[in-house]
């Protein structure tokens, strides 16, 4: 793991996963691009309606805060979970579409 990664990663621990945990939810990181940061929400963070908010007001506070030089933007990337995309491809096939 790149340096960076690991100071990211270190202030997540600290700071922001405690709390995404505590709703039962996680984030990874998906990649680092010119200061944008961007991750993948889990858990029930994953399409809950308070994501962006809690992005604004955890996830890129805390990291621009700790690490400016290295953060100054997070994007949270859509995704959509395993179990419900094999859910999406069972209906599919069980109504011929």
């Amino acid at each position: 793991m790149r340096e960076e990664w690991k100071q990211i990663e270190a202030v997540l621990d600290e700071k922001v996963r405690p709390s995404l945990r505590a709703h039962g939810g996680e984030l990874e990181i998906d990649h680092l691009e010119d200061g944008v940061l961007y991750i993948k929400l889990l858990g029930q963070c994953a399409g809950c309606p308070s994501a962006d908010l809690t992005n604004e007001t955890l996830i890129e506070h805390e990291l621009t805060a700790a690490l400016p030089e290295l953060v100054q933007k997070v994007v949270v990337v859509q995704t959509v979970s395993d179990e419900l995309w094999e859910q999406a491809k069972r209906l599919l096939r069980d109504h011929h579409l």
